[in-house]
């Protein structure tokens, strides 16, 4: 079973949202889709373009007024024009309209040592227009732990938490009393661990899993056991 952010953050609108009410969503299709399934309705999600050539234009584009929620996730169609439309249902609503972003990661890493803006990039940027922060769905937030534990009967002392990200997989699982493992094959490295592991801070001690292993894989053969 896979417990994605999206999933999660669709899961909790519509336990969070009033019926009928609406997200406007800076987000992929596939966010959208799991909007849709279960009954959470929404706009926002491809292409945006500015509504005229002035500022004044720009704060006058028609709001829906089913809108309660911003709900910010991965887009590859971030633009000025979206920012500017959450901003004004964000303002509009006050406190009553939510903003949810689906994680913080800044970058994603990819091969060759490349890498690429994150959500969190854009949480951060929607955060900063609305002089607000957002409440997060996924890791370190312990929303989605909270999410597997509401279907499955799950103990933690018997679940380990594997992740490559200290600040991320790792904080969640230690912040949740998760057996903790990180896999050096990703973000963090363990340089980063020894650093947090022989300071004197306890939040930086929070970042420091119980084991590590250099690959996934090497997890292979306990498996088969």
């Amino acid at each position: 079973h896979i417990f994605g952010s999206a999933y999660c953050a669709a899961r909790y609108l519509r336990q969070a949202l009033p019926p009928g009410a609406a997200a406007y969503v800076l987000g992929s299709p596939a966010l959208a889709a799991e909007l849709e399934a279960v009954g959470v309705p929404h706009l926002g999600p491809g292409p945006a373009a500015l509504p005229g050539p002035t500022p004044a234009d720009w704060a006058q584009a028609p709001l829906d007024p089913a809108v309660r929620a911003v709900l910010v996730g991965f887009d590859e169609h971030f633009s000025y024009a979206k920012l500017c439309q959450a901003l004004r249902y964000l303002m509009r609503g006050g406190p009553d309209c939510l903003l949810v972003g689906t994680n913080r990661d800044n970058r994603l890493p990819l091969e060759g040592g490349t890498a690429i803006p994150g959500t969190g990039c854009l949480v951060k940027a929607v955060e900063t227009a609305a002089q607000r922060e957002a409440f997060i769905i996924g890791k370190p937030n312990r929303y989605m732990f909270d999410c597997v534990v509401s279907e499955f009967n799950i103990d933690p002392a018997r679940t380990i938490m594997v992740g490559d990200r200290l600040d991320t997989d790792i904080l969640m699982g230690n912040s949740c009393g998760l057996t903790t493992l990180l896999t050096l094959t990703g973000v963090s490295t363990l340089d980063e661990v020894k650093g947090h592991q022989e300071s004197n801070c306890p939040t930086r001690q929070s970042l420091v899993p119980d084991y590590y292993v250099d690959s996934i894989a090497d997890l292979l053969p306990a498996l088969g056991d």
